[in-house]
């Protein structure tokens, strides 16, 4: 195996994990149902363009995006595939997303009617999903409002109506909210007599409710976090064992650059927030929050060095933190800390880092800043 660079702070997705957890995804939802993944926010952290192309060669059949400039990173890698827009388009955002063919989320008669004149100025189809708001609140038109919504839609010229949807607000932690938001959608689709029109698109399910609302898997489902490995975690159960059958696909890593003895009552770090109660052997390493490491983490998270868990002392620093590496014999500059992934026989997870630092897998993932390299192993991505 040719040997990874010597990077000072990186992070490496194992497009392996990918293939493999899309693969139980399919499994799951069956051949019929159509899998749109949620690639916002540059694919959660993973490197959009990179996973992009991976996903069009391992079974994905349409995109997600949060906005057209995301749409737009995709299409230059493969112009074919349906992408949709889950944000409101921009006013000046209207044309372009007709010329370059991303579906749009509609949730207004206003905006309905600003992509069919948008369309015949270009000649051109307006492809839109209608959304449907059951207690999200962002976007989306009201359950009573639907019928004549798309009523009127249907009459304006240009519009093609690809895909209907909602999304849920609490799948993970509320199974009452949830049971009630799949009730409202069921009634809507069946007021809207959505079987009789033969929508491309119908789709509710993230990935929490993916696998725990299964009644609102209709023909298309849009996982997110499941595709990277992570399970979401909330107040309601989800097995281990469907834990166990997913694998995170990225690590993040970086390195020791000094060890050195401090004495009993020595402070660390900015404002003194750590104060030794012993002599301690401590290590300075090549990651903070100029990398993504959340603030949040000071005195609070671990890391992995040598397979050992390592304390973190005092406060989390533009590019270094200070780590306890009293227990662990022979540490020394360059050896490698793992602040997300496997070490030996331990593992720390994007989810356990979130535990520490008061967040959510979700934000740990996508703060991970630009200035750190993303390294992709397990083969080519086409």
């Amino acid at each position: 195996m040719k040997a990874l660079p010597q990077y000072r702070c990186w992070a490496e997705v194992d497009f392996n994990a990918l293939r493999g957890n899309l693969a139980w995804i399919r499994h799951r939802v069956g051949p019929e149902v159509k899998i749109m993944t949620v690639v916002k926010a540059d694919a959660y952290g993973h490197g959009l363009k990179q996973i992009a192309a991976l996903l069009m060669q391992s079974g994905t059949d349409i995109f997600g995006v949060a906005n057209l400039a995301e749409a737009q990173a995709i299409r230059a890698v493969g112009r074919g595939w349906p992408i949709l827009m889950l944000g409101a388009c921009l006013p000046h955002e209207v044309e372009a997303a007709i010329r370059d063919q991303v579906m749009v989320t509609i949730s207004s008669l206003a905006e309905a009617r600003a992509f069919s004149k948008a369309a015949a100025r270009l000649g051109k189809a307006a492809q839109v999903h209608l959304k449907i708001d059951t207690g999200m609140g962002r976007l989306g038109a009201r359950p009573e409002e639907a019928k004549r919504l798309l009523a009127k839609m249907e009459k304006l010229p240009g519009l093609a109506i690809k895909g209907i949807y909602t999304h849920y607000a609490c799948a993970e932690d509320d199974k009452v909210v949830s049971k009630r938001q799949g009730d409202i959608f069921l009634q809507t689709l069946k007021d809207l007599r959505i079987s009789e029109r033969k929508i491309e698109f119908v789709h509710a399910n993230n990935s929490a409710a993916l696998i725990l609302e299964p009644r609102t898997i209709f023909n298309t489902v849009r996982p997110g976090l499941l595709v990277y490995g992570i399970v979401p975690q909330g107040r309601r159960h989800i097995s281990d064992e469907i834990s166990g059958q997913l694998r995170p696909a990225l690590s993040w890593k970086c390195r020791v650059s000094l060890v050195k003895e401090i004495p009993k009552n020595f402070s660390l770090s900015y404002g003194g927030s750590f104060v030794s109660k012993r002599a301690m052997r401590v290590a300075t390493l090549t990651a903070g929050y100029g990398d993504g490491y959340l603030r949040a983490g000071s005195n609070r998270a671990q890391v992995l060095i040598r397979g050992r868990r390592c304390p973190l002392l005092g406060r989390v620093t533009m590019d270094q933190i200070l780590i306890d590496v009293s227990q662990v014999a022979r540490v020394e500059s360059g050896d490698e800390a793992v602040l997300i992934g496997r070490q030996g026989a331990d593992e720390i997870s994007a989810t356990e880092l979130a535990s520490w630092l008061g967040t959510i897998a979700w934000e740990i993932l996508t703060n991970i800043t630009y200035r750190v390299p993303r390294l992709y192993l397990g083969g080519h991505a086409a």
